[in-house]
């Protein structure tokens, strides 16, 4: 053999030789392997939390307990009030319309394309503004206040009972 080809043959073993670590995660049993899911457009439970038309994408179920993915879509007027959530991060993604959001001190008007990020523990709101309906993604991390909304959009319809959803918010 010349030294070419050993160069060659050395280089190509250790490269085998150091993917074997990553082979290895992939084949690990401790870790739970999610199941993959599909979902179209159209799909997906929905719910009307408040006036506030979700539907659940990817559930905490889905994606065990690290996030969910709820798609609103609402008319111009609709607003959820200003709140603060302590366990949950949301990040909001417009798709079309337009979204004021505010977060923390700062208000702006998003657009299609535009996101926002509200941590845990900072007051946030949004209203769709404009003339045409708001299409959104809203991402919770981590999973858990789909509950929440389920519940939510579980009360009758008619005026807001406040006291109740103030319970229900609570927990």
């Amino acid at each position: 053999m010349n030294r070419n080809d050993f160069l060659k043959r050395s280089a190509l073993s250790a490269a085998a030789l150091a993917s074997l670590p990553a082979f290895a995660h992939f084949s690990s049993k401790d870790e739970k392997t999610l199941n993959p899911k599909i979902v179209k457009n159209g799909e997906g439970k929905q719910v009307n939390v408040i006036g506030d038309q979700q539907t659940f994408k990817l559930t905490g179920a889905d994606t065990n307990g690290q996030f969910t993915l709820i798609e609103e879509v609402n008319p111009p007027g609709t607003m959820i009030p200003p709140h603060v959530h302590t366990n949950e991060d949301e990040i909001f993604k417009v798709l079309e319309g337009e979204l004021e959001v505010t977060v923390g001190d700062e208000t702006t008007i998003l657009k299609a394309g535009d996101l926002a990020f509200a941590p845990k523990n900072v007051p946030h709101t949004w209203k769709v503004v404009g003339d045409q309906d708001c299409k959104t993604i809203l991402s919770v991390f981590p999973a858990g206040l789909e509950s929440m909304f389920e519940e939510l959009g579980g009360l009758p319809p008619g005026p807001p009972d406040f006291a109740k959803i103030s319970e229900i918010c609570s927990r």
